[in-house]
């Protein structure tokens, strides 16, 4: 790759970058020590050697071409390609970056699809309706691929993703389950939030039934406890189409 091409490459990134924090800043009212924030735990939980930065946008790889080396953050690097990585559990900021993310790229480009990758334990139920929603209200087609682990909330992702668009790797695990709840105080307030997880139980139930093709009832029997599906168990049951092989290692 000559200089000229290697520095447009990296222009690129840092005008994407610089784009989306605007975007997350000034339209979507985001705070930028969300984005801040976001950006130090990711540089504490994806290992590896890393330049320490404030920005958003963490770790950093260095793409070595010929006559130059040229630094950028991964994750910048990804949402050229219109990749989003939920590495982490469900939570108010990741969900809030997720978002925002997701209406970046619609926004730039409605016509193309995102690729959601989830390697994730699951988390906020809250949190991940809205995520949910803002995938199913986007124009832009979301397909979502398990890497590692889907489970309890990052199930409801991962089979939520466009229809013959959702993939794992083949030693993938994705796991549905109740969703819990824990209270104290007056005996009112614990029958307030019990209706309230009773409501919330029911929304998944009816999501992940709507989307995998399989009946409420059995979706409602087999997530009483952990129900845990290997990559081939889980296309059976609807949660993926595709289980992702690399046909030149495969044959």
């Amino acid at each position: 790759m000559h200089v000229s091409m290697l520095a447009r490459t990296g222009n690129l990134v840092k005008d994407m970058k610089n784009d989306f924090r605007n975007y997350a800043v000034n339209h979507l009212g985001m705070s930028s020590n969300t984005l801040d924030s976001y950006a130090r735990h990711m540089e504490k939980t994806a290992g590896g050697v890393m330049v320490p930065t404030s920005d958003y946008m963490n770790p950093y790889i260095l793409e070595e071409r010929q006559l130059n080396v040229t630094q950028m953050d991964v994750f910048s690097r990804l949402m050229m390609d219109r990749i989003i990585f939920l590495g982490t559990q469900v939570s108010d900021q990741s969900a809030n970056i997720i978002q925002a993310q997701l209406l970046y790229l619609d926004s730039v480009d409605p016509e193309k699809d995102i690729a959601l990758y989830i390697n994730s334990p699951g988390g906020s139920v809250y949190a991940g309706l809205g995520i949910y929603d803002t995938m199913q209200y986007i124009s832009s087609d979301v397909s979502t691929i398990c890497t590692g682990m889907a489970a309890s909330m990052a199930a409801v992702l991962l089979v939520a993703g466009e229809h013959g668009k959702r993939y794992a790797l083949p030693h993938s695990r994705v796991m549905i389950h109740q969703p819990m709840g824990g209270i104290q105080g007056q005996a009112s307030d614990i029958e307030i939030t019990a209706r309230e997880i009773l409501k919330l139980k029911e929304e998944l139930y009816k999501i992940i039934s709507e989307h995998s093709g399989q009946p409420f009832d059995k979706v409602e029997a087999d997530s009483d406890r952990d129900y845990w599906m290997i990559a081939g168990e889980a296309k059976e049951y609807g949660m993926i189409d595709k289980i992702l092989v690399n046909p030149k290692k495969e044959a």
